[in-house]
């Protein structure tokens, strides 16, 4: 007797918690964009989506652009045309960054979606100041014929990040993602276009 009353109590405990863990809708995934604005560059997002509404992001996005104090008569020389771009001066705009959002499903089968955000970063601005003019001798000159250095602060940012979301399976989808950041010394502005990889979605009953 005992035995069929133990055995009847795990039964219904496996019963509430296979019930429970279907319930549950939290989800998490990887998210990363190809930026394009008045800056370039690239968006890392860690994502968290509790019961289906309510989202959280911790994100990196690293942008660059031609740096506007730049003379109009720079050149990189002929160093320049084997480089692969770093080493050319640019206005740096780093942003670390923490979201929050709610998310709004547009159609029944949950595959598109808008998680509609914002939040606050922490924003390094890296410019090159200083242009210095140097003279060559060489008919080719083969280094840049600026010298430069580069200035270094911090600031805090406010971000507006709406992402349309298309998780097309439960496991992989892709994002369109217009963002702004707004702070006292810059503005960031554009559309990102990428990816998502891991859980984006429950499996349903």
């Amino acid at each position: 007797m005992k035995r069929k009353i133990s055995l009847i109590i795990l039964i219904v405990l496996n019963t509430q918690l296979i019930t429970a863990q279907n319930n549950i809708k939290d989800t998490y995934y990887l998210s990363y964009e190809l930026n394009l604005g008045n800056y370039l560059g690239v968006d890392f997002n860690l994502n968290y989506v509790f019961k289906n509404r309510y989202s959280l992001k911790l994100g990196f996005s690293g942008n660059v652009r031609k740096p506007k104090s730049q003379p109009e008569d720079y050149s990189a020389g002929l160093n320049g045309l084997f480089s692969v771009g770093i080493e050319n001066p640019y206005d740096h705009l780093l942003n670390y960054r923490i979201d929050f959002g709610k998310i709004y499903n547009l159609n029944p089968q949950e595959t598109i979606r808008v998680n509609f955000s914002f939040g606050i970063g922490y924003t390094i601005i890296k410019e090159p100041n200083n242009w210095q003019f140097t003279e060559s001798d060489a008919v080719i000159n083969l280094a840049e014929n600026y010298t430069y250095s580069y200035r270094s602060y911090s600031t805090l940012s406010f971000i507006i990040n709406p992402k349309i979301e298309f998780p097309f399976t439960r496991f992989y989808g892709l994002t369109i993602s217009p963002m702004i950041q707004i702070n006292k010394d810059r503005t960031y502005f554009g559309i990102g276009i990428g990816q998502m990889i891991g859980l984006l979605r429950k499996k349903k009953n």
